[in-house]
């Protein structure tokens, strides 16, 4: 008895599983660029998944009315965020019955005036909160949501919207709401360059405490509105003032001792700060990074707990904060005590002397060395770029990025890497396009999963190799071998029979 239950179970696994695989093939077909249209029309019929199919960008006609026919929820979804869509079609989506369909179009959509008007007066929030997040709008339309009754959708427009024209900048930043005014002078935009408040606001914003961190480092600094920002209790208002491009040098010294990190954070990048107290500052915050925050300690309140996190932000904010003034004049700061004015330094790499890239490329931290090679890859050679990206991977960071997106390593050293004992290294083997079929069969059939995903779409792979990826055991791989240009048509249609479609 015992031993059939264990079988059914170990079957059930199993049909899970396959199920999974096959999932996994039909998300890569639905973005396979060779797909051919009548077997994109069979896979509109899968309506198990996330509707990804629904996203490609050469839907013909036939099959996007398909697509609508359906009434499938994740179909439309996908469909209203697709980019190429006909302006009939989003027309029709954007007055269609399901809210989540109409705020997929709005967060996407870029077409016709009626409908993003048709979207500006939606009864749904959700449309309106993401029609104002978009770009696309035309000012005119965008700008009606700054009236909008709810003070949700204004604080959303005041945050994604650094360019606004200045009557709408001026209502936001006057709204009766206090969440919107915030919004609308905030330390912090969705975009780049953050607006600045007009002048003639900037008493009255200083004297809300909701718009006072945020105009702080506009004001004029009278020698009382000096005083009371810098005595100001809430530790972000002290930290812009920190930052004031025309803070006087006895504030300055005062703020590079306050009791709050984030404070001195501010005041340690300031260009004109004495040496010997950025010193300070620098010897304070290595002592409190000794001593680890404990997320779980029951002896702190809710609120000494967020300045400890806040605390510890800014000390990481050391190593990466921008400092343009030390880009524009690296040299002096190539050897700084201080790796984040290294980092700054490295950044402007490709104007600097020979003697001093190689500096910055034996510097002990590898932020430095990796900021070279990000930012001019041009004047590193090959040996050091391998060993910043063999020491890169074996950190494992988690940000995306890595040396090797940003180095063009040589096709020798591609080839090379396809036998190095170290996945990651061997995974960039397949940057090479014309490497070997030997080469790409030893990677394809080897024990990394990681390894087999990065060759599965190789043009040199042999079919048969591909194919066989297809029956991975990793859902990863069998995703990228179903998308890959290379898949034959009845490799396709087998999916899609298998699936049942």
């Amino acid at each position: 008895m015992v031993g059939r239950a264990r079988r059914r179970v170990a079957g059930l696994a199993f049909a899970g599983r396959a199920a999974m695989l096959i999932t996994a093939a039909l998300q890569g077909l639905a973005g396979n660029p060779e797909l051919p249209e009548t077997l994109v029309r069979r896979l509109v019929g899968w309506q198990r998944g996330s509707g990804e199919v629904a996203e490609r960008d050469d839907l013909g006609a036939a099959t996007i009315e398909e697509i609508i026919d359906t009434g499938d929820h994740w179909l439309l979804h996908s469909l209203a965020l697709n980019r190429r869509l006909p302006d009939p079609v989003r027309l029709r989506l954007a007055q269609h019955r399901d809210d989540a369909v109409r705020a997929a179009l709005a967060l996407r959509a870029d077409g016709p005036r009626e409908v993003f008007s048709l979207l500006a007066g939606d009864p749904d929030r959700l449309v309106r909160e993401w029609l104002a997040q978009n770009k696309h709008v035309p000012a005119d339309i965008r700008a009606r949501l700054a009236d909008d009754p709810d003070p949700e959708i204004r604080a959303t427009l005041a945050q994604w919207w650094n360019g606004a024209p200045e009557p709408v900048r001026r209502k936001l930043l006057t709204d009766p709401e206090q969440s919107v005014r915030a919004a609308a002078c905030s330390t912090y935009f969705r975009f780049l360059p953050h607006p600045v408040p007009p002048a003639d606001l900037v008493p009255a914003l200083l004297d809300d405490p909701a718009t006072r961190a945020g105009s702080a480092r506009h004001a004029v600094l009278t020698p009382e509105t000096l005083a009371r920002l810098a005595g100001d209790p809430d530790h972000k208002v002290r930290r812009e003032l920190a930052r004031h491009p025309d803070l006087p040098a006895e504030t300055r010294d005062r703020l590079a001792r306050d009791s709050s990190v984030v404070v001195q954070v501010a005041v340690f990048g300031r260009e004109d700060l004495p040496e010997h107290l950025r010193q300070e500052i620098h010897e304070n915050l290595e002592r409190r990074t000794a001593v680890p925050v404990n997320p779980f300690d029951r002896d702190r309140d809710d609120d000494a707990l967020i300045r400890a996190v806040e605390d510890n932000a800014a000390i990481d904010e050391l190593r990466q904060s921008p400092l343009p003034w030390v880009t524009a004049n690296p040299l002096p700061h190539v050897t700084s005590r201080y790796i984040g004015f290294r980092v700054a330094a490295a950044r402007a790499a490709g104007s600097l002397p020979l003697e001093a890239v190689r500096t910055m490329l034996a510097d002990e931290e590898l932020d430095v060395r990796a900021t070279v090679v990000s930012h001019a890859p041009h004047v590193v050679d090959v040996a050091t770029a391998e060993q910043i990206e063999r020491e890169w991977s074996r950190e494992f960071r988690k940000n995306g990025w890595r040396p090797a997106d940003s180095y063009p390593f040589p096709p020798e050293s591609l080839r090379r890497f396809a036998t190095d004992p170290n996945p990651g290294v061997r995974a960039l083997a397949a940057g090479d396009p014309d490497l070997p079929t030997e080469l790409l069969t030893g990677l394809a059939t080897g024990p990394d999963p990681g390894v087999r995903r990065a060759v599965a779409g190789h043009a040199r792979l042999p079919v048969a190799v591909l194919i066989a990826l297809l029956e991975d055991e990793s859902e990863h791989v069998v995703r990228a071998a179903a998308s890959s240009p290379a898949l034959p048509v009845t490799a396709m249609e087998e999916i899609l029979d298998r699936a049942g479609l």
